[in-house]
């Protein structure tokens, strides 16, 4: 059974400040890069930006002794990551993307839609996510962890996102 996550990022500037953001190149050279603290192998597979908004593949390498135990018993060497995210063009009302990860030939699923909208004080970005883990018994419990973890990716994305503009956008 698939399990489900929603995540609001709340920021104190306008949504398209964070999307003029994501449409550059420098933005997501800067996330991997701060990846590389953890997981030596990162970095940007595709970055392309268009009339329709931004899509970026990032790689990631994370080593098996990092892994948490429950985790490797799954995953017998290190694990690769595939990341997709897009984002639409920018739209006042809300700007809607998409995102996914992939191990190949890993046991499971994630996929998100996140959407972009201006609030009273800032933006919000809002991320659903929804993990599915295709193992007998472990499944559950495999999914729980991814869906902690991504809450502790989304915060950091999060920080670091309003760092960024801070520093380059205002």
């Amino acid at each position: 059974m698939a399990r489900r996550l929603s995540y609001s990022a709340r920021f104190e500037f306008p949504a398209e400040k964070l999307h003029q953001a994501q449409m550059e190149r420098q933005y997501w050279q800067d996330l991997v890069d701060g990846f590389r603290m953890l997981t030596p192998v990162s970095e940007i597979d595709e970055f392309t930006v268009g009339d329709d908004g931004m899509r970026v593949v990032l790689k990631q390498a994370i080593p098996r002794e990092m892994m948490p135990q429950l985790a490797q018993t799954v995953v017998r060497g290190d694990m690769m990551i595939t990341r997709v995210e897009t984002l639409g063009s920018y739209s006042a009302e809300s700007t809607p993307g998409t995102y996914t990860a992939s191990i190949p030939a890993g046991p499971g699923s994630l996929k998100g839609e996140q959407v972009l909208f201006d609030t009273a004080t800032g933006c919000t970005l809002r991320k659903t996510t929804e993990v599915k883990v295709f193992i007998p018994f472990l499944g559950g419990k495999l999914e729980q962890m991814m869906l902690i973890n991504l809450v502790d990716l989304f915060r950091a994305e999060a920080e670091y996102a309003q760092s960024w503009v801070a520093k380059n956008l205002v």
